[in-house]
């Protein structure tokens, strides 16, 4: 979704979140917008963050909550990892 070259203006892909405190290329959700089905907090790395420590992936240092999302709304933010520590809200889905 977004603006960006070469991707279209719409989702083309779907896939249901499972949020994990693990951060590794199993957990990733790959430049993803986020539907919240039913509201809360959500916690994410948003894409193309990297450790603070120079190594290729983040931690969760590098993690930001999103406060009190409504149910039904899309996240306008691309994440790369939906962490469970700190996310509320549940039926996430990443849309790209």
């Amino acid at each position: 979704m977004g603006q960006y070259a070469n991707q279209p203006d719409f989702g083309t892909f779907a896939s249901v979140v499972t949020p994990s405190d693990t951060i590794s290329l199993a957990t990733k959700v790959n430049n993803s917008a986020l539907f919240i089905g039913s509201g809360g907090d959500v916690t994410v790395i948003l894409t193309g963050v990297r450790s603070a420590s120079g190594s290729a992936l983040p931690t969760a240092a590098e993690a930001i909550t999103f406060k009190n999302l409504s149910s039904g709304c899309f996240l306008p933010v691309i994440v790369d990892y939906v962490l469970l520590t700190g996310t509320s809200a549940a039926d996430i889905i990443a849309v790209k």
